[in-house]
């Protein structure tokens, strides 16, 4: 069996609204059904008809988004209804995990044409309760955020792996040595390159706003920011010595993203010229606590299957889930020239919709290569509960 070619010919994703903002009174599933409607539109010559498959990343999954969530969205968006859909979950990589399956079902032939994403309101996670073990207990019951985090923790799971996201970002900034002062300047850099990005109109071509919706650009971008007024902030997790604070950690988001992804025939049924190519992928697993430092060696498997090497990189979207994360990943590739990292910001500043993510970065990725013209780039993201996931891209 011959492996096929696999192309991205187009990504879209909305802004990222902050948690209670902007996009925090439309459902996840009119979030993903929004994307999925503009990236099919942007391609009239393609029927949609032709879709052999939808693949959505969902990190949650416990309100709006329940009920396979891809799926949902095929019906709001209008596609025919003999589109399928399905859901998957890798936590913060779920929505590059969704590109990844969608580009190995073409890869294979078991699909042409596929719409690859991602989705995430982290406004509208509810609180769950859960079935007491007999009928109407007489105490009081707990009711769990499904938010972010561990919620409602398997008792046999040793302490040092359920530490709060925000612990692990404080472990990784102990092991690598990373100063508040450090994380602070990596922030700062996050929000001046994405405020400058967006003045230049380089996300133009990319984001579709959400009809009816005031959000243009994305929301919890900080202009004015500054070192002063991010050493202010109190830290998060470590009252006493602590360095990971609000400001240079990734916010809580709303959003979606979704990519058009094809073989050579799903191409030429598109007419259009695709933004790349999608060379390869790996995931790989790391402790739990340590799960800032889960892109280390997923980056490197990726590239060398794609038979690339740092040098090689055009851009690099790493996901900023905190600056010690990243920093602690950066210390660790000594070969890597940070400059071609996060080019227009990352989730710092941009947002981190955890389902959306990792969609959105490998939709960033391609749409610099193609501005670009060539080049190599790679997609990664750390994800709790310990796993790193990088996807490599050319053009």
């Amino acid at each position: 069996m011959s492996i096929r070619d696999v192309y991205i010919v187009d990504a879209v994703r909305t802004p990222i609204g902050k948690f209670g903002g902007a996009l925090s009174s439309v459902r996840p599933d009119d979030l993903a059904a929004h994307v999925v409607k503009a990236l099919v539109d942007r391609s009239p010559d393609l029927d949609p008809a032709r879709i052999d498959d939808v693949y959505f990343g969902d990190a949650n999954g416990a309100g709006e988004d329940n009920r396979d969530v891809a799926r949902m969205a095929v019906l709001l968006a209008g596609l025919p209804t003999s589109v399928p859909g399905v859901t998957v979950n890798r936590l913060c990589g779920s929505g590059l995990e969704a590109v990844i399956q969608a580009a190995r079902a073409v890869a294979l032939g078991d699909a042409s044409v596929a719409v690859a994403g991602g989705v995430e309101s982290m406004s509208r996670a509810p609180w769950v309760l859960q079935k007491p073990e007999r009928a109407f207990p007489a105490g009081h019951q707990q009711l769990h955020s499904t938010t972010l985090g561990w919620r409602m923790t398997n008792p046999r799971m040793p302490a040092e792996w359920t530490v709060s996201l925000g612990e692990g970002a404080e472990l990784v900034a102990d092991k690598h040595g990373l100063t508040r002062e450090a994380q602070d300047a990596f922030a700062l850099a996050s929000h001046q390159k994405a405020a400058e990005a967006w003045a230049k109109g380089l996300y133009d071509g990319e984001v579709v706003p959400y009809p009816g919706v005031e959000l243009e650009r994305d929301e919890c971008i900080r202009d004015n920011t500054s070192l002063e007024a991010l050493a202010r902030l109190k830290p998060s997790f470590r009252p006493d010595g602590g360095t990971v604070s609000a400001g240079n950690a990734s916010p809580l988001n709303d959003g979606a993203a979704a990519l058009l992804i094809v073989d050579e025939e799903g191409l030429r049924a598109t007419g259009r010229e695709p933004l790349a190519r999608i060379r390869a992928s790996a995931v790989t697993g790391i402790e739990p606590q340590l799960f800032g430092l889960g892109p280390v060696e997923a980056v490197r498997r990726a590239l060398e299957k794609a038979g690339r090497g740092f040098a090689d990189l055009t851009t690099f979207e790493l996901n900023e889930a905190f600056a010690a994360q990243s920093l602690g990943c950066l210390a660790e590739w000594p070969e890597l020239d940070p400059a071609v990292v996060n080019p227009r910001g990352g989730a710092i500043a941009i947002g981190h919709p955890l389902g959306a993510s990792g969609a959105r970065l490998a939709g960033a990725v391609a749409h610099q290569l193609a501005a670009a013209g060539s080049g190599t780039g790679l997609a990664a993201l750390c994800i709790g509960v310990g796993q790193g996931l990088a996807l490599v891209l050319e053009r």
